[in-house]
């Protein structure tokens, strides 16, 4: 017999098999024991007539040997279940239709008990395997009735054989269904569990990843759960440490003042030091449950940083709907103070008003342009560019726009092969136009021209990097923390949205801008870009060079 694939644990459980295994095992050894006691059990008590007794005696020792080795090697037949009980059901079927043969008249016990062996090997054989051995031994017990009643009337007990044929059929064939359902539903029940465990999962990692404090909490004030926004929000407190009137004893009043009154009080309070403010939110974790409390922690900066947003994004709504209004009388402004400055007979009183205006309008028109940019927010257009090139160009074009005096700005590009670069020119030219105009207004030292480098070299991994880089006093570590929020700015004509529009320029091309303080004095502003993507010939050739 060809050796059948190892069993397919996907469609049944190892431990069902194994129970089901187990079972036939040990009834076997039963049944083989039951047919040792009929062969060597004493004669004149009941025990069936034996016609050969030495020939009984040697089919049950050898079924019994049969039985405990199959027994003792359970547990290494399971990945080739199949094959052991097709193999085993043979060796049953042989040694029950022998056994009638030396003991007939115990040949309904045994061919009773061959039935509970073909009921137990259908729970894990196919169907049309098990109604294979079911034939097998029907004919068994068909051939040994008719051999050994060749001549006489045999009529009643080949009736009994087939009746016994036709309950084998039967019982393989319910057990093989009953077997078969419970496989689904046992499959059904481990898919469900599997879902739910994983449902477990998915709800705890959102819990301990929320951006609201979550703990819960019994009516001895001890903390069971903590996620970990809640463990920051109270000072990161120790794993051992779950007294709550302890770790936060505000809190721990709230919650009696909630609970005894049904107040809440919703002012922000600080749980430990160096962390945000919180409001904590109370509710029972069942209706008609008092011994256990959820308490959420809002973070009241999270809440600030929305109210922030929002503001943003109404500003630049409302700045979009009255852009046009502003700048019509502001142009009208500034040309009536350009044709005064053009008159003669204004003395110098009157040309410093005139100048006032002027500078008052460009300061005007600054403060319309940053604010329309945060209502246009157009999407970039990322090109190839020669940063080198393209930064030469742009020190070219605004030294001629404007009027630098004793002020210096100059290019220091990486010598050797072009820094290539993926940005949106236009974007590019704001976002460094930007850098440039703050180094040339603050990056100087008093009495001393500003000296302003725009740097374009390219970093570790071939990333190409471009610096604004001033000589002046730098800025101290407190102010640097805060120069990228929007309206944040220490000039008095400053309006706060310069640096914070670069940001937002260079995220939309994938760059990120960052302040670098300078040893020895100075700023510098780093805009990290996007190198374009390689062709496999250049990697193939880089490959090359590397391994030479």
């Amino acid at each position: 017999m060809s050796s059948a694939p190892p069993f397919n644990a996907s469609s049944t459980s190892p431990a069902t098999i194994r129970h089901e295994l187990s079972f036939l095992n040990v009834f076997r050894l039963v049944q083989a024991l039951v047919y040792a006691g009929l062969a060597f059990g004493p004669s004149g008590m009941g025990w069936p007539q034996l016609a050969a007794p030495g020939f009984a005696r040697t089919v049950t020792t050898l079924y019994l040997i049969f039985a405990l080795v199959a027994l003792l090697l359970n547990r290494r037949s399971m990945p080739y279940a199949r094959t052991a009980v097709a193999t085993t059901l043979m060796v049953d079927i042989a040694a029950a239709v022998l056994a009638i043969a030396a003991m007939h008249d115990a040949r309904i016990g045994i061919a009773m008990m061959l039935a509970v062996n073909l009921s137990a090997g259908a729970l894990i054989l196919p169907w049309r395997l098990s109604s294979f051995f079911a034939a097998v031994a029907t004919l068994g017990m068909l051939g040994h009735t008719f051999f050994r009643s060749s001549g006489n009337n045999s009529g009643g007990d080949l009736l009994e054989a087939a009746l016994f044929g036709l309950a084998y059929f039967a019982s393989t064939t319910l057990c093989h269904v009953l077997g078969r359902q419970l496989r689904a539903t046992e499959a059904l029940a481990e898919q469900r569990s599997t879902d739910l465990a994983n449902l477990s999962q998915i709800n705890e990692l959102i819990i301990r990843r929320m951006k609201t404090g979550v703990l819960l909490v019994d009516d001895a004030n001890r903390i069971h759960q903590i996620n970990e926004s809640a463990w920051m929000l109270m000072g990161n407190p120790g794993a051992d440490q779950r007294d709550l009137g302890q770790l936060a004893p505000e809190l721990s009043r709230r919650l009696y003042h909630w609970m005894t009154s049904g107040k809440l009080d919703e002012t922000a309070t600080q749980l430990a030091d160096g962390v945000p403010e919180v409001v904590p939110r109370f509710t029972r974790l069942a209706p008609n449950d008092d011994s256990h409390v959820l308490i959420f922690l809002d973070d009241t900066s999270l809440l600030s940083r929305r109210a922030e947003e929002l503001t943003l994004t109404s500003l630049g709504r409302l700045s979009a709907s009255i852009a046009h209004e502003i700048r019509n009388p502001l142009a009208a402004i500034r040309y009536s103070a350009q044709l005064l400055a053009e008159s003669t007979s204004m003395d110098a009183t009157d040309q410093r008003m005139v100048e006032i205006i002027n500078n008052h309008c460009i300061r005007l028109n600054e403060i319309i342009e940053n604010i329309l940019q945060l209502s246009r927010r157009e999407r970039s257009r990322p090109e190839t560019l020669d940063l080198g090139h393209w930064a030469q160009g742009f020190v070219e074009e605004y030294s001629q726009g404007n009027d630098l005096g004793a002020d210096s700005l100059r290019v220091i590009a990486s010598s050797g092969t072009p820094v290539a670069a993926v940005a949106d020119p236009q974007q590019l030219q704001q976002v460094v136009w930007n850098l440039v105009q703050n180094a040339l207004r603050y990056g100087r030292l008093p009495g001393e021209p500003a000296r302003v480098m725009v740097v374009t070299r390219q970093g570790e991994h071939g990333v190409p990097i471009l610096e604004v880089i001033d000589r002046g006093p730098g800025i101290a570590p407190k102010v640097a923390a805060q120069i990228f929020e929007p309206f944040y700015t220490t000039h008095e004509y400053g309006t706060g949205l310069g640096l914070y529009l670069a940001r937002q320029m260079s995220d939309a091309n994938q760059a990120a801008l960052e302040y670098v303080r300078v040893a020895g004095g100075g700023s510098c502003f780093r805009l990290v870009l996007t190198p374009p993507a390689r062709s496999p010939a250049d990697t193939a050739e880089t490959t090359q060079n590397a391994t030479r």
